[in-house]
């Protein structure tokens, strides 16, 4: 019996190793599309749901108990301090009557009408 292939045989073995190969890879790179594809759908989901940011923020001292200043929701001073809270309209205007500083940064005094 003879031991050796021919060169076509080889060939036609080579061919369908690389076949399977690339089948098998085609495959992982459907199952990576469709993760991805996965996340972002729950991305989107998720920004979706996000209730929307503040207009206003009060920040609070490291007691949490005294009120050190009033910022616009978008104010970057704010979320640098990590030390704020969202507020509505009248607690922004209330905390600003009772003489708590405007952030001199986005200045919310002005935009409220507030301005001392």
């Amino acid at each position: 019996m003879d031991d050796h292939m021919s060169r076509l045989d080889a060939l036609r073995f080579a061919r369908r190793i690389v076949a399977q190969q690339t089948t098998d890879q085609l495959a992982l790179i459907d199952r990576w599309i469709a993760d991805e594809e996965r996340r972002q759908r729950e991305r989107q989901q998720g920004e979706d749901r996000r209730p929307p940011a503040p207009e206003w923020l009060i920040q609070y001292g490291l007691n949490r108990d005294n009120v050190d200043a009033v910022h616009r929701g978008d104010c970057w001073a704010a979320k640098k301090s990590g030390r704020c809270r969202p507020a509505t309209r009248e607690q922004a205007l209330d905390a600003l009557r009772q003489h708590v500083p405007s952030c001199m940064h986005c200045r919310p005094d002005g935009v409220l009408g507030a301005r001392s």
